[in-house]
């Protein structure tokens, strides 16, 4: 009979910690990103990326992947 309160306490504790965890609201909001129609070449500072960027309407940029492509960030 110990044995049974043991393991029912123990599933309850994992069930509380697991349900806080999904009640947990982010606090930062999503960021879109999309690949910039007007920066061309090379993207090497992420500076001029999201300078380019607000011109087209974002909120900021930053350079990615292998090919250091600029990509412009919003919140979506």
């Amino acid at each position: 009979m110990a044995m049974v309160k043991k393991c029912l306490t123990l599933f309850f504790l994992l069930f509380i910690v697991l349900v806080s965890q999904e009640m947990v609201v982010p606090s930062e909001a999503r960021v879109c990103e999309s690949q910039s129609h007007k920066f061309h070449g090379t993207c090497v500072r992420a500076h001029n990326c999201a300078i380019i960027c607000r011109q087209e309407g974002f909120s900021g940029g930053r350079c990615r992947g292998f090919q250091r492509r600029c990509f412009c960030t919003r919140n979506c």
